[in-house]
């Protein structure tokens, strides 16, 4: 049976200062999506709010500016795909059997207090399938309970964007919070690669979380390997 991936992206288009722009990191998308249609998937594309998905102009820009996100840029229908991005309550988590959030800074504002984001990964992950994030998406797990109350991420080994990595990108006075500090103030066993912007990927069973945007492919792939199991 086919399997199938419900991607997340962001409707936030820049920091709180309005000066300061963001969005979706482009190839955190277009390597996991490449990755899941060779693997034959189904996908989706969700915001937290429907509608579009704005890119963030630094991911549009050398080195980040790679084959698979200019492919993506320059597809009308690829682009279309961001212009009309589903909403969490036309949903039915039982459709999906993994979902994936994408990163660019622009998630930390509108992911984490996304009950409709939060029913559905609740839902996908007790009913057996994947939760998975690259970068700032895992900022999309920071509030997830499960049925019992706990939180998804207590107690579970992850990784996500570092704080070292917010410092050498020189957006550390942007953010709106430590993402870091915040998972490990809610029990998650954060872990990260010893070199910054290195790919690195933990799983943790169904929980599966990449560091960074040179992290995209090879968390996908992961999502495909635990999904094959």
């Amino acid at each position: 049976m086919t399997k199938r991936i419900l991607n997340v992206v962001t409707n936030v288009s820049h920091y709180e200062d309005p000066s300061e722009p963001t969005g979706l990191w482009l190839s955190e998308l277009t390597h996991a999506y490449h990755v899941f249609a060779e693997a034959g998937y189904e996908q989706t594309i969700v915001s937290p709010q429907g509608g579009l998905s704005p890119l963030e102009p630094r991911s549009l820009k050398f080195p980040n500016y790679d084959k698979s996100a200019k492919a993506w840029h320059a597809d009308a229908q690829k682009m279309d795909l961001l212009a009309n991005t589903t909403a969490p309550a036309d949903i039915d988590s039982a459709d999906f059997d993994a979902i994936y959030f994408t990163g660019g800074h622009a998630v930390m504002f509108d992911f984490p207090d996304s009950e409709g984001l939060q029913r559905i990964s609740r839902e996908i992950f007790e009913r057996g399938g994947v939760v998975s994030s690259v970068c700032h998406g895992y900022a999309g797990l920071l509030n997830t309970t499960l049925s019992d109350g706990s939180l998804l991420v207590a107690g579970r080994k992850l990784t996500g964007f570092s704080w070292t990595e917010e410092v050498v990108a020189r957006v550390d006075k942007l953010v709106p919070y430590n993402v870091e500090e915040e998972m490990k103030k809610r029990g998650a066993r954060y872990e990260k690669g010893l070199i910054p912007f290195a790919s690195y990927v933990v799983v943790d069973g169904r929980l599966v979380t990449g560091q960074n945007p040179g992290s995209a492919k090879a968390t996908a792939k992961k999502v495909v390997e635990v999904l094959g199991v």
